[in-house]
């Protein structure tokens, strides 16, 4: 099963993947993105894809 992760050093706090794939990530009390479900679902994946692709310091990580 493919997974997500976000590098919080690399994240600025754009909120792309949180408005691109919510029910993956959110926004955290600090403004940064968080994973909320690592595991990714296979209809999913061109979701979490194209928010990898939005983030603006390539913070987000799919393994497949």
């Amino acid at each position: 099963m493919p997974y997500v992760s976000i590098d919080s050093a690399k994240c600025q706090g754009h909120g792309r993947c949180a408005l691109i794939a919510p029910t993956y990530f959110e926004v955290d009390d600090s403004g940064y993105g968080q994973v909320l479900i690592p595991e990714v679902a296979e209809a999913d994946l061109d979701d979490i894809r194209e928010a990898a692709l939005a983030c603006p310091e390539s913070a987000i990580t799919l393994s497949e």
